[in-house]
């Protein structure tokens, strides 16, 4: 090998050398770079996230303001319903005494006139039938039924027999007598009828030889 050729050798491993040293530099250059990036991005990430945590208490406070509103609401509409209800319990019965004072009215009159010694026995007796009316039409209106089942089959559930007794012509089992009448509340019963109900009549046949 000629000296020349030593010579081209010997530069062409420098430059690769050279190359090689370049191309280190150019990588850790590189790296340096994406480092400092990732550094410069790890800033920003904490920041972030601080404003995140302070936004999530915001909503944390505004969650809890709204609770405690939510739960004062609630105990409000509580004592309204509670006192709605005590309220509807102690005046139920409002409507219906209202309109039953006409009622005692008529009867505190008619009581008076009675207890006159020129009272008419006719318009007395006439002033009676009125106020029963206005009675019965207050209990028609507050859905209040009479039960007056004389001649109806009786009814256990409807009636209560007082007594039974033998009838001819009649049904056994069926209501004869009416004692005093019964009374229900939207089909609900209040009082039974009080009855005399009559039984099969006896037969005696007497044989004549």
């Amino acid at each position: 090998m000629t000296s020349k050729q030593e010579a081209e050798q010997t530069q062409t491993a420098t430059e690769i050398e050279q190359d090689q040293l370049s191309q280190a530099e150019t990588l850790t250059r590189e790296n340096l770079e994406i480092e400092g990036e990732v550094v410069s991005d790890a800033a920003p990430d904490k920041t972030d996230l601080a404003a995140q945590l302070e936004e999530a208490r915001r909503k944390a406070d505004e969650n809890w303001d709204l609770a405690v509103r939510a739960k004062a609401e609630l105990e409000n509409l509580r004592k309204r319903h509670d006192r709605d209800l005590s309220n509807a319990h102690k005046y139920a019965l409002e409507r219906f005494v209202s309109d039953l004072l006409p009622v005692r009215d008529s009867l505190e009159l008619g009581l008076k006139a009675a207890q006159e010694e020129s009272t008419d026995r006719a318009k007395l007796c006439e002033g009676t039938e009125l106020t029963l009316n206005l009675f019965s039409s207050v209990l028609e209106k507050f859905n209040v039924a009479v039960i007056d089942p004389e001649g109806e089959p009786f009814n256990p559930e409807l009636h209560q027999a007082m007594a039974m007794q033998p009838a001819e012509g009649v049904e056994p089992n069926t209501v004869i007598t009416v004692v005093q009448k019964g009374y229900s509340l939207n089909g609900r019963l209040v009082r039974p009828a009080m009855v005399i109900v009559s039984q099969a009549a006896s037969k005696n046949i007497d044989e004549q030889g």
